[in-house]
């Protein structure tokens, strides 16, 4: 369904000319500027005025398929989905697309802001090459599905954004494109509706219709992508099986580590309340480690220095896993944290019980905030140490036996029960 090769698309960059002051300045300016255009596009661009959005870009996508691309801010995501969907034109390469596109790239896109939303759903779907008649038919299933039924006939320059995201939604996906392109605009409509939007495109997608998704949430790229492309500067950094992929992404750049020490206490995490003066993961033996075997306890333990007097004051660590779903959360509230201290230099510890959690990498986020109205976060440190448990399948390993797929962020050790009730042949 589509076909990308090699596909680049160089920008320049520069400082723009100061404005002419002066009525006479200005249109002598406005005079030449078509000569001073063609005099900057005739001069060859020097390395330090070019950006490359993207480059040397190159994958498939099949009929039917649902991709996802992640990658970082800047990553060259947004471009390349604007050459996809035909709003700029490459500098390199090509695009071949069998099909209708229809995209949904930002806020308000394709809408024209003084028409209402019934014109504007025509007015997209005659965009897309459809007949008023295949418009009348999904008018009521698009009002229906954005839930905005009594605003159609307002303008869509008093929508709100949320407003303007249900309609952009509908209105995409049910004229029924060969192609839908959707970017990180899905956030901000509410938990509901990207529900019942995250529904929609997994009902498209099963329809035969080809979806690109776009999203910093890796719940939702886990959920509805079999397959991933990751962008890094640019560039695909790995293209493949989605877990694996976003695996990759989550933990680029926080490679599985046991320990961190600040030394120098002004350049530790922090601010002028307290600092994160080191963090560490142990085993029984105390012994500091990144690997642990899924049947042995996992202590987390970070030392800290209060610098004034404070009220209120919790320790939290989290618990992400490769899918970048959070395992859990827990805190000292009832381990002797929430009470005030003084300053000083102070230690928090907290054990992961054996057989809890499940085979695979995490990150540990850790934070130290002050329970106030709002709360306020002194230590926050995303990713700030990782850890592998693997399962050997020995011993008394909550796998035993099983060795195909054991799914689940936990994989605790419950108590089972199992007992004869009536052997065959002595029933009544």
């Amino acid at each position: 369904m589509i076909h990308v090769q090699n596909l680049g698309k160089r920008y320049r960059i520069g400082v723009e000319e100061p404005r002419p002051v002066g009525a006479a300045r200005q249109i002598l300016s406005l005079a030449g500027a078509p000569f001073r255009y063609l005099r900057q596009s005739l001069r060859p661009m020097t390395e330090d005025e070019t950006l490359w959005a993207i480059r040397n870009i190159s994958f498939q996508v099949e009929t039917g398929e649902v991709l996802g691309i992640i990658g970082r801010n800047g990553a060259g995501k947004s471009t390349l989905l604007k050459i996809l969907s035909r709003i700029t034109e490459p500098t390199e390469g090509r695009v071949i697309i069998q099909g209708r596109v229809s995209s949904l790239l930002e806020v308000g896109t394709g809408f024209h802001p003084e028409l209402t939303g019934r014109e504007n759903t025509y007015l997209n779907g005659a965009i897309l090459g459809m007949r008023k008649q295949e418009i009348d038919r999904k008018f009521d299933e698009i009002v229906e599905f954005s839930g905005i039924a009594a605003f159609m006939d307002t303008p869509v320059k008093r929508y709100s954004s949320g407003m303007y995201v249900r309609l952009a939604f509908a209105v995409a996906a049910h004229l029924e494109p060969e192609v839908l392109i959707v970017d990180e605009v899905l956030a901000v409509g509410d938990a509901e509706f990207q529900t019942k939007c995250l529904g929609k495109m997994e009902k498209v997608s099963q329809e035969g219709r080809t979806i690109l998704f776009v999203s910093h949430n890796m719940n939702t790229i886990g959920r509805l992508c079999p397959r991933v492309v990751y962008l890094e500067h640019g560039r695909i950094k790995s293209i493949g099986n989605s877990h694996e992929v976003i695996s990759s992404y989550l933990y680029a750049g926080h490679a599985t580590t046991s320990e961190k020490i600040w030394t120098d206490l002004a350049r530790a995490p922090g601010d002028d309340t307290m600092r994160l003066t080191a963090i560490r993961l142990y085993d029984a033996s105390r012994i500091a480690k990144d690997r642990f075997d899924i049947r042995m306890p996992i202590t987390i333990e970070a030392e800290y220095s209060i610098l004034r007097p404070i009220k209120r004051v919790v320790a939290q660590v989290g618990v992400i896993n490769n899918e970048g779903a959070p395992v859990f959360l827990t805190t000292d509230q009832f381990g002797g944290g929430l009470g005030p201290r003084e300053p000083g230099a102070y230690r928090s510890r907290v054990t992961i019980p054996g057989n809890f959690l499940a085979e695979g990498r995490f990150v540990v986020n850790f934070a130290m905030s002050e329970l106030t109205t709002p709360q306020i976060n002194h230590i926050l440190e995303p990713a700030i140490v990782g850890l592998e448990v693997y399962d050997t399948m020995e011993g008394d390993s909550v796998r035993g036996r099983i060795t195909t797929d054991y799914p689940g962020a936990v994989r605790p050790m419950l108590p089972w029960h199992t007992e004869l009730v009536m052997p065959i042949g002595h029933g009544v």
